[in-house]
């Protein structure tokens, strides 16, 4: 399951990322995304269900819904 599969209002821990593109991981990486970080779906928009908004260590951060295939989650935890 990736981040892009969570549901709105839901949170998840992180696992790893898909290797498809390092470029990518690595500013995901650079941004605070980490493996045991808990992360959770605040928003969807309107057109194309982009971006959204996830809360990541307090912070919130808009990214797009292919970025969010890159990152691999738990089952969700709530």
């Amino acid at each position: 399951m990736t981040l892009r599969d969570l549901q709105k209002g839901c949170t998840a821990r992180v696992t790893g990322f898909h290797y498809d593109d390092d470029e990518l991981e690595t500013r995901l990486r650079e941004i605070g995304f980490a493996e045991g970080d808990e992360v959770e779906l605040m928003h969807v928009g309107l057109f194309g269900q982009n971006p959204i908004t996830v809360k990541l260590n307090g912070a919130l951060i808009a990214m797009r819904k292919n970025e969010a295939g890159v990152v691999i989650i738990e089952n969700p935890i709530t």
